[in-house]
């Protein structure tokens, strides 16, 4: 005799309800899961149907950042960095991927001394005239010779020659770099001397809070001039933080002038 299951009839009803119950489950930890991921970062670097760059920062505080691009030469590197740690003041580097491959020590030091390392490129091409491919490439050669180098995953790019148009800002935004200018530029390439460094910087219209200084670490007169420029601004109030503490990483807007804007 052939003994039914006295459970057979109830077994589809136990499967359905078990599938239901692991269903509702999942769904319920994705919900707890998602609310620790990161929120999507709100902004908008597009102005005019033009997108920008950053040139400065709109803020209350009296901060300023001061930065070094390096494409040549390393021999006033340890000069800048001794005058920086002795006024305490941490700066910015734009280093190309040339100049890390040169100097790999200078590199190290700069990120031990607790400065920002930003991007310059690869082969300090003018990026407007690359293909995406190609400035994705020229991003991301420096990038992981970095990496490798330090451990750091840089997010601070600075076209060279401040050379950049709509496919150069989205390119960098697509490889999470925020793409940075200058809004005071110590023309120190010019080499007109100390003095005039100094007073281009110190006495520039356009010195104000949120503003970023364009130095150039193998400039012949930088050295000479960068602690009078530190003191000089110090003295009118100014406190020096690097770019990555100057800008806003997320919830912002730009105005027509290059201005970073924290959205209220």
């Amino acid at each position: 005799m052939n003994q039914e299951n006295p459970d057979s009839s109830t077994q589809p009803f136990k499967r359905n309800a078990v599938s239901i119950f692991v269903g509702l489950a999942a769904i319920a930890l994705l919900i707890c899961a998602a609310a620790y991921l990161p929120k999507i970062a709100s902004v908008s670097t597009s102005v005019g149907g033009r997108e920008l760059p950053i040139y400065c920062v709109d803020t209350d505080k009296p901060q300023i950042s001061i930065s070094f691009d390096a494409a040549w030469g390393n021999e006033d590197t340890q000069t800048i960095l001794d005058i920086l740690a002795k006024h305490n003041v941490k700066a910015t580097f734009f280093m190309t991927g040339g100049w890390v491959e040169s100097y790999p020590e200078d590199v190290k030091k700069i990120y031990e001394a607790g400065h920002d390392l930003g991007n310059h490129s690869e082969n300090h091409k003018h990026m407007s005239e690359l293909s995406t491919e190609e400035q994705t490439q020229e991003l991301m050669k420096v990038h992981n010779k970095v990496k490798e180098l330090t451990g750091v995953d840089m997010i601070l790019f600075r076209p060279p020659y401040g050379d950049y148009n709509d496919s150069v800002i989205k390119t960098a935004a697509a490889n999470h770099y925020y793409p940075i200018q200058w809004s005071v530029d110590s023309l120190d390439w010019k080499d007109y001397g100390a003095d005039s460094i100094i007073q281009t910087i110190c006495e520039n219209k356009s010195l104000e809070n949120g503003s970023v200084i364009l130095c150039h670490n193998g400039a012949k007169y930088t050295k000479d001039a960068l602690e009078t420029v530190i003191t000089t601004l110090q003295g009118k109030g100014y406190e020096f933080v690097p770019i990555s503490e100057l800008i806003y990483k997320d919830h912002y807007h730009m105005d027509r002038a290059g201005k970073q804007i924290a959205d209220t």
